[in-house]
């Protein structure tokens, strides 16, 4: 039976690459300090697990991962590049592994201690309910505005596929959240309420936050 890392080779052996109306830029570096933004690869796997199962992470109520959800994952996204099906409305994805050192007065429980992603597109959908940005911080490692330095790393990325404007969007009761987009230069311009049949919605989010980064 073939192994997991087979697999993932296979799948990507297959998997189309990126269709030429769109085409994934070289980001890198994109690094703050202790900080450094990451393309998900096999290479940090391990480390990517560790932090999702680690006690005290599970201990703040997040569900953990199995590896290989996480393959199937590094399969969807090779390099963290995500190009959804023909006809399913999402739009192009960077995905990027938050990942730190220890540096002096800090020492990281792990080094992956979360993620952050970037939906390129201009769609109502992106600018008034998803977002161009979503990330989460693993509960153990926050403290040191990751989320916030990330998202600032991300902005010449989205400058460079022609966006003017970006929008991140958070929910109401998020006040961490909340102050995360402040602190990355996000505006906040008002809070909207989703239409019933959307999915976030019909997923318990019911209303967002909306905040604008003039690019």
């Amino acid at each position: 039976m073939p192994s997991i890392i087979d697999r993932i080779v296979r799948s990507l052996w297959r998997r189309p690459f990126a269709r030429p109306s769109f085409t994934f830029h070289d980001p890198s570096p994109l690094v703050d300090r202790e900080l450094e933004l990451v393309a998900p690869n096999l290479e940090n796997l391990d480390l990517l697990l560790e932090s999702a199962n680690h006690p005290d992470t599970l201990a703040g109520g997040e569900p953990g991962l199995t590896r290989e959800r996480a393959c199937d994952f590094l399969a969807t996204a090779p390099a963290g590049h995500e190009i959804p099906r023909q006809g399913s409305g999402r739009p192009p994805t960077y995905h990027f592994w938050m990942k730190v050192r220890a540096v002096p007065g800090y020492a990281p429980p792990f080094s992956i201690v979360g993620g952050i992603g970037l939906r390129v597109g201009d769609t109502d959908d992106l600018r008034m309910y998803l977002g161009h940005i979503g990330y989460h911080v693993h509960a153990p490692a926050r403290g040191r505005h990751f989320a916030a330095r990330s998202v600032r790393l991300l902005l010449p990325l989205a400058k460079r596929h022609g966006l003017r404007e970006l929008w991140i969007t958070s929910n109401p009761e998020n006040v961490a959240s909340r102050r995360s987009i402040e602190r990355a230069g996000g505006t906040y311009v008002h809070t909207v309420q989703l239409p019933p049949n959307h999915p976030l919605a019909l997923g318990g989010e019911p209303e967002k936050c909306r905040y604008r980064f003039d690019l």
